[in-house]
């Protein structure tokens, strides 16, 4: 199983940008499917983006489309999330996930079956 671990986290202003990234251990990187997703203080954990195995399928929720890009470096084993315009509603605690499961659905959290321990991202207005 991967070993996953987020960085990047903090205060940021609204309208500021922020670069999450996701170390991931192993030597297989290139067979995970990879996703974000967050978690806001009394919500479910929502999903916010993720990429294929092969880096050529991405997808986005719709609230943050446009404004999120999601990215992969298979020489550092590292998944990116460069969050640009954030707003007060982005606050929560973002976690990187990954799945061997070469998946029609990379939206869904019962994809993925390796979890961070997540990253605190708080927006100010």
């Amino acid at each position: 199983q991967v070993q996953l671990i987020e960085s990047g986290g903090g205060l940021v202003q609204a309208g500021d940008s922020l670069r999450l990234s996701c170390a991931a251990s192993g030597r297989t990187f290139g067979s995970y499917a990879m996703g974000w997703f967050r978690q806001a203080p009394g919500k479910e954990r929502e999903f916010v983006a993720s990429i294929s195995q092969c880096g050529l399928r991405a997808y986005y929720a719709d609230p943050v489309n446009g404004r999120f890009t999601i990215s992969r470096d298979g020489t550092k084993n590292a998944v990116y999330l460069q969050m640009n315009s954030p707003k007060p509603d982005d606050t929560a605690v973002y976690y990187c996930a990954a799945t061997f499961r070469y998946s029609d659905n990379l939206r869904a959290a019962a994809t993925f079956g390796s979890w961070g321990q997540g990253t605190q991202v708080t927006v100010s207005s």
